[in-house]
């Protein structure tokens, strides 16, 4: 037995990413964990691609099926999408590589809701679950695996799968012992049952996941970081933002829909994200919580600040210096933090329930509330809708946030029609960019159109939104979303012809 291998029977199985990797045959379907660069295998998929691209040249081709929890890293999604090696990918992703293949045609991609994965996996959607290949960060006497920087969707491929492949990562800390919440509660219908959690702190699972020790064929340790980006520090543009959000917040307080500590907190990743989080380290507001996906730099400054008494979420996603810091400090973050499924920490009723307040970037939002999240000029997919969309449709509040702007002003946030919808009008109660806010709870879609039209848009596109929809009203086929068919997706023809939506 070996420190973090400390059950005999596991011990035996340990075998170099090589051999692993030859253990996984063509065309099967490989679980694999991994979410937003957290928790996912370092060594067997790299081994995997070296053996693509091996079996390429002696001319047998080679694909697998690609399941994770979201995206990952370059040594897994970029490798195995660098040699041809993924045949469907699901359900998130963000590796270049692997989105120029998709982009270019030579690589499936299947993009679903968070908290769909589970179920769908269960049902037999995607066929079976062949092999599942698991990080963790140590192995127990007794046999149970404790789980690493992320949870994802390991529980449902370590009881999916018909072959488990384990690796036990020495660099993540082994004060993640107990910071875990594995739920084994869940069912398919008609057996399904209440998901019974009331507070962002509520316990109902146990902290490590369980595998029978005869379904794994083999074990490797590894000694490697996760893969973590630094975040960009703040720009003018993000702080506009998130003032503009925080304003909104202090206001919700005043008039009574909020309670004066929020609600529980979701935030999605990135750096605007993370200007409204540190917004809310100086601001008024006390006893937060946060129920959300991904643990960023700005909830764990507000922990440590006191500002945040709770963090449930399925995966970290810290800067290398947070990361430092958090691997330096874990024991004293660990009743402060719980990881789970991500069936658990995107689940629609749980969210529900607790009223969450949702914040989600964007790529673009039509006059009328819509919401393209994914997809460049209506084909290109640029990530996925991640839980952007379990969050969203089940929030107390649903906001979203883009600056007005991008490509040097060439591209509109605000546009006539959205090419592509991930979040239909009604699932979107608030837009706000740099320019400002706007509150679109109860207003007909006419009076969308003037609030984000004025609050919203940027000033150089505001007289070519208004004209839009002057025009539409006059010459619409029906009035009560005016829209001219033959006009409303001309701004992205415009930039796929000349490289901008100006006129």
């Amino acid at each position: 037995m070996t420190g973090r291998i400390r059950n005999r029977q596991f011990a035996s199985k340990i075998v170099s990413a090589e051999e692993a990797a030859e253990m996984i045959e063509p065309g099967e379907n490989v679980g694999m964990s991994g979410f937003t660069g957290a928790g996912y295998p370092k060594e067997v998929p790299g081994a995997l691609a070296k053996r693509v691209a091996t079996s390429h040249e002696q001319g047998r081709p080679m694909k697998v099926g690609l399941w994770t929890g979201a995206s990952t890293a370059p040594e897994l999604d970029g490798a195995l999408a660098e040699v041809e090696g993924i045949d469907l990918r699901l359900p998130y992703q963000s590796d270049p590589v692997s989105r120029a293949k998709i982009n270019a045609g030579r690589l499936d991609y299947t993009d679903i809701h968070l908290s769909h994965v589970a179920q769908r996996v269960w049902q037999g959607i995607y066929g079976e679950l062949d092999v599942a290949v698991v990080e963790v960060s140590g192995i127990t006497p007794d046999g149970r695996l404790i789980p690493s920087s992320s949870v994802g969707n390991n529980k449902t491929w370590l009881e999916q799968a018909d072959r488990v492949i384990l690796e036990v990562n020495s660099w993540q800390s082994e004060h993640l012992d107990g910071m875990h919440d594995i739920y084994y509660g869940t069912a398919l219908p008609p057996h399904r049952k209440p998901i019974p959690i009331t507070h962002p702190a509520d316990r109902i699972g146990v902290p490590h996941l369980e595998c029978p020790a005869d379904k794994v064929i083999a074990v490797v340790e590894t000694e490697s970081p996760d893969r973590n980006a630094a975040f960009t520090p703040p720009d003018r543009t993000s702080e506009q933002i998130a003032g503009h959000v925080l304003d909104f917040l202090e206001l919700e307080v005043r008039s009574g829909r909020l309670p004066r500590e929020l609600l529980p907190l979701q935030s999605g990743v990135g750096n605007v994200a993370n200007a409204v989080l540190d917004g809310l380290g100086s601001g008024p507001f006390d006893g937060l919580t946060a129920y959300t996906e991904v643990i960023q730099d700005g909830m764990l400054q507000l922990i440590e600040s006191g500002k945040l008494q709770m963090a449930s979420a399925t995966a970290f996603s810290l800067s290398p210096t947070a990361v430092d810091r958090f691997n330096r400090d874990t024991a004293a973050y660990r009743d402060k933090i719980v990881l789970r499924p991500q069936e658990i920490s995107n689940h629609p009723e749980v969210v529900r329930r607790l009223g969450c307040l949702a914040m989600n970037g964007i790529v673009e939002a039509d006059i009328y509330g819509n919401i393209n999240s994914t997809h460049l000029m209506g084909s290109r997919i640029q990530n996925g809708i991640g839980g952007s969309g379990d969050f969203a449709r089940n929030a107390y509040v649903s906001i979203f946030v883009t600056p007005s702007q991008a490509k040097n002003g060439d591209v509109s946030a605000i546009v006539p029609m959205v090419s592509h919808v991930d979040h239909t009008e009604h699932d979107v109660d608030v837009v706000v960019t740099e320019q400002g806010l706007a509150d679109l709870r109860g207003l007909s879609p006419k009076k969308r159109a003037e609030s984000i039209i004025d609050r919203c848009a940027h000033p150089d596109f505001r007289p070519l939104l208004h004209d839009y929809f002057q025009r539409a009203q006059h010459s619409s086929f029906g009035l009560h979303t005016p829209h001219l068919l033959d006009e409303s997706l001309s701004w992205h023809h415009r930039y796929v012809q000349r490289g901008s939506m100006r006129p």
